[in-house]
Parts: C-alpha cells; sequence; structure tokens
C-alpha cells in the first residue's frame, strides 16, 4: 500500500486528507486502517509520532459516516480517552479535520476548565467524544453523559494511562460500555498491568507493533554537550543564534527550571514560553497553540507537561536537563523526526549526570556523538568516569565563556527533509 487512494475509504475522507496534502500512509496506517475497516478489535503497540492518530481516525469517521443520523442528546457513539487534556485537544482537532465533509459532531471534555460548557455540548448531542478519564466519570455521575450507545471505544497511550494512576478509572469506564462494541488500546510500551487490561477489554484483536522504542531514536541526529551545569543557559541562548534551530522544544526536569530558562530566552531576545503542571490550562494552551502556529520558537516542558504535544516542524529537542528514567529520553527525542522526518536532539550533560547518560545509552543500544569541537564543549567533564563529584567551577568561566572569536554553533546539526505522511491539523502528528 502506498496511496491512501488505495484504502476502501469514504470519498469525503480521501478529500480531506487531499486537501491536507498527504498521500502516502504510514507504517502503522498500512498495517492499522485495513482491519479497523472490517471491524477488528486492534491492540497497537507504537508511540506519538508514528500517525497512529490517522490511524483510528480515518477507519472510525468511515464507520460513522456511513450513516451519521442525528446526534443523541448525551450519548456519542464513539468514545476515545487520552490521559492529557493537550492529546485530548489534538485528537479532536485530527477529527474535525478528516471529517470535515462528513457532518459529524465532535467533542472533546476535560478537566482544568469549567464543566458548564461541556453540559451544554453534551445536551446537543455529539457522535464522538475524546475525553480526559476524570472529568468523563465527573460527567458521567451527574447524568449528562451516557455510554450504552458507544460503538467503538478507543483507549490512547495506556502505558501513560497507567503512569498517572487512571487504571481504575479505565475499568470505570469500560464497565458502563455495550459488550457488542469494536475496541482499540495503543500503548507505546506493554507492561504487565497494561497487558492484562488488554485482555479484559480486547476481543481477538489484531496486534499492529511499528517502530519499538530502541529503534526510534536511529533516524534523530543526537548530539551530547559535556557542559557545567552553570553554562547550561548561555549555551542554549547562544545555540539559539543558528537559524536552523526553527522550532525546538527543550526539556528540564523541574517545574521551576523550566520558567528560569524560558525567561532566560525571552531576556535574550528569544520568542519563548513554559508550559508545565502548575500553569493554569488556559495558559498550557495558549503556549501550545502559539508554538504550534510559530509565534514561539522555543517551548519549553517538563515531561509531564509534554506528553501528548504533537506539533509538526520541530527541528530540535534539547535536553537541557538528562531525565532521571532512560525511557523519557526517547519519548523527549520523539518529538522531532515524527512521521518519517528527520530532527536533531542536543543532549546537555554535566559531570554528575554521567550517569544517566550511560543508561540512556543502553536504553538506545547506541552511544550518543559527543560534539567536541563546540566551544562549551568540556574535555574535562568529557574524560572524567563521572564516578565522584567535583566542585563547580564559577566565576569567569561562567555564564559561558567560549573561544575567542568562536562561532556560536560550529557544524551545528541540521534538519535534513523526509517524505512527508500524515499528520494531524496544523501540523500535530496524527
Amino acid at each position: 500500500m502506498t496511496e491512501f487512494s488505495g484504502f476502501d475509504l469514504a470519498q469525503p475522507i480521501l478529500r480531506a486528507i487531499a486537501e491536507e496534502g498527504y498521500t502516502a500512509p504510514t507504517p502503522i496506517q498500512e498495517k492499522s486502517i485495513p482491519p479497523l475497516l472490517e471491524g477488528r478489535d486492534l491492540l497497537g503497540v507504537a508511540q506519538t509520532g508514528t500517525g497512529k492518530t490517522a490511524a483510528f481516525a480515518l477507519p472510525l469517521l468511515h464507520r460513522l459516516g456511513q450513516n451519521p443520523g442525528k446526534p443523541d442528546h448525551r450519548r456519542p457513539r464513539a468514545l476515545i480517552l487520552a490521559p492529557t487534556r493537550e492529546l485530548a485537544v489534538q485528537i479532536h482537532d485530527s477529527l474535525r479535520t478528516y471529517g470535515r465533509h462528513l457532518g459529524l459532531r465532535a467533542g472533546v471534555v476535560f478537566g482544568g476548565v469549567s464543566i458548564n460548557p461541556q453540559i451544554k455540548m453534551m445536551a446537543k448531542g455529539v457522535h464522538i467524544l475524546v475525553a480526559t478519564p476524570g472529568r468523563l466519570l465527573d460527567l458521567m455521575e451527574q447524568g449528562h453523559i451516557k455510554l450504552e450507545n458507544v460503538e467503538v471505544f478507543i483507549l490512547d497511550e495506556a502505558d501513560r494511562m497507567l503512569d498517572m494512576g487512571f487504571i481504575p478509572d479505565v475499568r470505570k469506564v469500560v464497565s458502563h460500555l455495550s459488550m457488542r462494541r469494536q475496541t482499540l488500546m495503543f500503548s507505546a510500551t506493554m507492561p504487565g498491568p497494561v497487558a492484562a487490561l488488554a485482555a479484559t477489554m480486547l476481543k481477538e484483536p489484531i496486534r499492529v507493533e511499528v517502530t519499538p522504542a530502541a529503534t526510534t531514536v536511529e533516524k534523530i541526529e543526537q548530539r551530547v554537550l559535556f557542559v557545567e551545569t552553570a553554562k547550561k543557559r548561555q549555551l542554549l541562548i547562544d545555540l539559539m543564534n543558528d537559524e536552523s534551530i526553527e522550532r525546538v522544544l527543550v526539556f528540564t526536569r523541574t517545574k521551576h527550571g523550566a520558567d528560569r530558562v524560558a525567561k532566560q530566552l525571552q531576556k535574550a531576545g528569544v520568542d519563548a514560553d513554559a508550559i508545565h503542571g502548575n500553569k493554569a490550562q488556559n495558559a498550557r494552551q495558549r503556549a501550545l497553540d502559539a508554538f504550534r502556529k510559530g509565534d514561539i520558537r522555543a517551548l519549553v516542558a517538563t515531561d509531564i507537561a509534554a506528553r501528548g504535544i504533537d506539533v509538526d516542524g520541530v527541528t530540535h529537542v534539547v535536553n537541557f536537563d538528562l531525565p532521571n528514567d532512560p525511557d523519557s529520553y526517547v519519548h523527549r527525542i520523539g518529538r522531532t523526526a515524527r512521521a518519517g522526518a528527520a530532527g536533531v536532539a542536543i543532549a546537555f550533560c554535566d559531570l554528575d549526570e554521567k550517569s544517566l547518560l550511560r543508561d540512556i545509552e543502553k536504553t538506545i543500544r547506541q552511544p550518543v556523538p559527543v560534539f567536541a569541537d563546540h566551544p562549551y564543549h568540556s574535555a574535562e567533564i568529557a574524560n572524567d568516569p563521572g564516578t565522584t563529584k567535583r566542585p563547580r567551577q564559577r566565576g569567569h568561566q561562567g555564564r559561558g565563556a567560549r573561544q575567542a572569536n568562536a562561532p556560536a554553533t560550529p557544524n551545528m546539526p541540521r534538519k535534513s527533509g523526509g517524505h512527508r505522511r500524515v499528520r494531524g491539523p496544523s501540523g500535530r502528528a496524527a
């Protein structure tokens, strides 16, 4: 299969795909769409950025579009459960994009905002509901959402549901669903509790697995810069002098660190904002929308807040702080090089973080190339085995001193072109 026109999808859907400029399906779309069109249950093992949203959205829209009818009050025909507000909004946007010619109504509900508009929306009725678990259960308990008419249930990012403690909520939701339904589950990993949940939810499912986490990183051009923590902020500012860094996600370990780095970039004249759990939902959404539209060039994020950020055109990912969990590194850098495109990931590593780097390299099963010719690169840190801590050096070497007249980013790895794949509206990887 090389063209979407080869799928047995309704013409209005193919028209919407063509209007977005997409022709070639990603591997998970190629493997998932045919059995889903046949009504089979499916277990998809895939990370964000593989095109999984379109893999389930297109067959869902095709099924409901065959007989759309008027949506029932409070009773959706399809339910998509997502772990975060950001991911729920992005799935909803993708449904609206691909279903723009079908006359179907999609809605989204999540916490952190007023419940009243969501109550009014459900009173009018939607064909497809995208929801986060907590707000969905609130609306169900108040009688504003009833699930007996759900024909298709989709659980996205099941492993993140587990990480965030939502599995009991998911089971409670499933208990309200009809047994006569099509069920889809997607997860980047398959830990025991997620596998157990799949066994209870799915009936003779087709299993689709694409791009294991350990090999996803192979298409991303990675670099590590050994640098003292005190110099990291100035290093980041100097890196932003490189015009090839068109849109960058910067990851910090803490919420306070994200705010501090974003303010430092703003003072240096770089359009930037921060996104983390302490920010109000409206502020998080504004920052995400501005990043997606290109109004800001750098978005500084923590791991939890960044989960579900699917934005096209992220040319670079910077690990300002290395994560404690090596799997988080894989998720972080996967925000670039999405759906077949290319991307660059740069990690800043102090001596105290070298053990984290070793864990990362074991996880991805390859060494991260060292950016040794960069003026900020510290050979002292690079050559230190990292088994003992040393005092932090400050003074004239702090604040990013570098070689005289040296360019800020010599031999900066650059993003190369790639085949265009289906992504969500405004460039979200779908």
